[in-house]
Parts: structure tokens; C-alpha cells; sequence
């Protein structure tokens, strides 16, 4: 397995804000931290290259796996996860106090697949939201970023 550089580490969590590029939570309010994520897993033929990587919290890169998408409640149809190189959160997503719902048949499969509303997710945003710290300002610029 190719080995992902430092350099590289560094330059995909200072663009994602050090927040997780799914969940928008931010690194230092997540038990485990986040981690580098193959959007397209290794497994799939995807490179080890800045555009192919994301910063993703532990939660949320366990549940993706090398998972590239999932058959949409929606549609029926199989349908890519969620790429925040690609794609706007905003576009996916909408946050209703602690909960992230789906506004697309992406946002949909990227939700259930990665338990957002997952009971723990759930609590751990309403406890962070009780601080203040959830959104963050550079995840709230995500939320309402429309372009």
C-alpha cells in the first residue's frame, strides 16, 4: 500500500479545515480525530494523490470502508457517496439541529451508509451543539455555501 506523506497529510487537513469533509465535525471535537480517506479506496484503482483524498473522522471513514456508493432508497438506482471534491455539501445536505438529512439521492445514500444519525452521531452533535461548537464557523460556510 502506498504510503501517504506527510506533506500530503498536512495539505489535505489544512484544506478541509481540519474538519471532517462528510460529517463537518471538527477534528478536535471527535473522540478519535480524523484521518485521511481515499475517496476511491485503493482497492478500487484510486491513487494516493491530493484530489483522490479527504479528511474524514473516524466514524464516518469506518462506515464508508472502500465503499464507492450504495442502491438509493430514491431511486433504485446505485449511486455514488458524497465527494467533497467534487460536490458542495450543501448541494447533499441540510442540517436540522443535530441531525444531517439528505436533499439528494447522494446525500441519502451518504447518510445511511455512514450512520450520521447514528444514536451515538446524534448525541455527540447535540452535547457539541450545547457548546457551541457545532457547527463550526468553517462548517457553517459549508452548510450555506449554494455555488
Amino acid at each position: 500500500m502506498p504510503e501517504i506523506s506527510s506533506a500530503l497529510r498536512t495539505l489535505v487537513a489544512r484544506r478541509a479545515g481540519y474538519l471532517c469533509e462528510y460529517c463537518l465535525i471538527h477534528e478536535e471535537d471527535t473522540w478519535f480525530g480524523c484521518q485521511v480517506d481515499h475517496i476511491v479506496s485503493l482497492k478500487h484503482g484510486g491513487p494516493s494523490v491530493s484530489d483522490n483524498l479527504a479528511y474524514a473522522c473516524a466514524f464516518c471513514n469506518r462506515f464508508k470502508g472502500s465503499d464507492l456508493g450504495s442502491i438509493s432508497e430514491i431511486t433504485g438506482q446505485l449511486t455514488p457517496f458524497f465527494n467533497p471534491r467534487t460536490a458542495h455539501w450543501a448541494h447533499h445536505f441540510v442540517l436540522r439541529g443535530a441531525l444531517i438529512l439528505p436533499i439528494s439521492a447522494t446525500g441519502e445514500v451518504t447518510v445511511r451508509i455512514f450512520g450520521f444519525n447514528s444514536e451515538e452521531q446524534v448525541l455527540e452533535r447535540q452535547a457539541l451543539i450545547g457548546k457551541g461548537r457545532y457547527p463550526s464557523a468553517a462548517a457553517a460556510a459549508r452548510i450555506k455555501r449554494r455555488d
